[in-house]
């Protein structure tokens, strides 16, 4: 039997994990990290107070969804690594994630559905590995397998939802 445990926002690590991202382009303002039997989860707080390519359209649109689900989980890696959380990344450190986050964690595919209009100057998110596994296809290199699934929501009712797949490709 394994216990559950529970991570508030490191903000060093998160600083670091939105470095990156252009100053107007930093949407996420919070995450708390929960794990169990290997797998990882986040619950996290958003605020968009002005598109970063469009007029405003009043509410969270699909690319805003994409930038979110991204800065969500490059956190929830980069915890779960510190904090030795996920299946599949036992043997990494920190360094190795600096040095993977943005040439190898690729979204290989990324789906989402829009139930009620979102309002993203402060909206909620949480995201979870459903599962990771190593794959090695013959003849090709080795990488990791990661089924996720994320929703948004806010406080009048909006949500979204939806699920990607991971490959997280050059890993030892």
């Amino acid at each position: 039997m394994t216990t559950a445990v529970e991570h508030r926002t490191d903000e060093d690590l998160l600083a670091r994990v939105l470095g990156p991202y252009k100053d107007h382009c930093k949407y996420l303002t919070s995450a708390h990290v929960t794990a169990d039997a290997g797998l990882s989860a986040a619950r996290c707080e958003f605020a968009i107070p002005e598109s970063c390519y469009i007029d405003d359209t009043g509410h969270l649109n699909a690319v805003e969804v994409n930038i979110a689900y991204n800065q969500m989980m490059y956190y929830l890696v980069a915890k779960s690594v510190k904090e030795g959380l996920l299946t599949g990344f036992e043997t990494w450190t920190l360094d190795d994630f600096w040095r993977h986050q943005l040439p190898d964690i690729l979204i290989a595919r990324f789906a989402g559905s829009f139930r009620r209009p979102i309002d993203p100057r402060v909206f909620s998110g949480e995201m979870e590995f459903r599962s990771v596994a190593r794959r090695a296809p013959a003849g090709g290199a080795p990488f990791l397998h990661a089924a996720t699934a994320y929703r948004y929501w806010d406080a009048h009712g909006g949500r979204c939802d939806g699920e990607a797949t991971l490959a997280i490709v050059n890993v030892p």
